[in-house]
């Protein structure tokens, strides 16, 4: 009998923790109805297990009456303190978890933050450094064969001075051919890639 009530009486307090988690307002109405399914499948089989270890699972009529009286119990006399005590549990537990959201971004993800961004730093600094290695090399290494071809590029002037004009206006046509080809050669170059970029498209 003092069993029932007291199931009567958890009842009461299991729906007012189950109705203010679910937020029924805020559900859609065939999930709070697959919930509600569910929450009283649970308590109906938790209630007959009281039953079975207190009365061997024998039903009668006065443990249902001993469920109401335990359930109206607790609406008068328990649920306005016990829905304060869950309120403020409830917030209890959300300013907890906001602590420790707080707690995990600044000792973990902004050190790791931290980390990432002078691991960056480095690398693009690493990255300068080395295209301005490599540039100074190159322009080293230039004036360097600059130097060394300088004697033959007076050696070529003086030679070159020295040719028939005849022999020179060849050369120079020459020349002139092999730039006009080349410009050909560019502008067939420019007109494919245009026609690939069309076609892309």
């Amino acid at each position: 009998m003092l069993a029932m009530i007291g199931m009567g009486g958890w009842l009461g307090l299991a729906w007012d923790t189950y109705s203010r988690m679910l937020k029924r307002h805020e559900r859609a109405h065939w999930l709070v109805f697959v919930n509600d399914v569910l929450f009283w499948a649970v308590q109906a089989l938790i209630v007959f297990y009281v039953l079975l270890f207190v009365n061997e699972g024998e039903l009668r009529f006065y443990l249902f009456l001993a469920l109401l009286c335990g359930y109206a119990a607790y609406q008068s006399l328990l649920r306005s303190f016990y829905v304060r005590v869950l309120e403020w549990f409830i917030g209890l537990a959300v300013r907890l978890g906001q602590t420790l959201v707080q707690l995990f971004r600044l000792m973990v993800m902004r050190p790791l933050i931290l980390l990432g961004q002078m691991a960056l730093a480095l690398l693009l600094f690493a990255w300068r450094l080395l295209l301005w290695i490599v540039r100074f090399v190159l322009l080293a290494v230039w004036k360097m064969i600059r130097l060394l071809l300088a004697p033959l590029r007076w050696t070529g002037i003086m030679i070159w001075r020295r040719v028939p004009p005849q022999r020179r206006a060849g050369v120079e046509k020459f020349f002139r051919r092999l730039k006009g080809f080349a410009g050909q050669i560019k502008n067939t170059k420019e007109k494919i890639s245009m026609w690939f970029a069309k076609w892309r498209e």
